[in-house]
């Protein structure tokens, strides 16, 4: 599951939760808290290059107390 929060805080970054696991992602694919199994860094990883534009817009979104838009998983 990923998931952007509204009052989250600098620098812009995602929550990656997976089997028992939780890390805070950058928008160039960097743990920056946390920790996750390799096969999971590397299907985060896959993500963020397809929705890396859509993240950013995202992480603007929340700033403002807007709602966000969708991002499709990957299929």
């Amino acid at each position: 599951m990923i998931a952007m929060y509204f009052k989250d805080h600098n620098p812009p970054h995602f929550h990656a939760k997976y089997s028992g696991y939780e890390a805070l992602f950058n928008f160039e694919g960097e743990v920056l808290e946390g920790e996750r199994p390799s096969r999971a860094v590397k299907f985060v990883m896959e993500w963020i290059s397809y929705h890396k534009e859509e993240l950013e817009e995202n992480w603007e979104r929340a700033s403002s107390g807007q709602p966000l838009n969708y991002i499709a998983p990957l299929e």
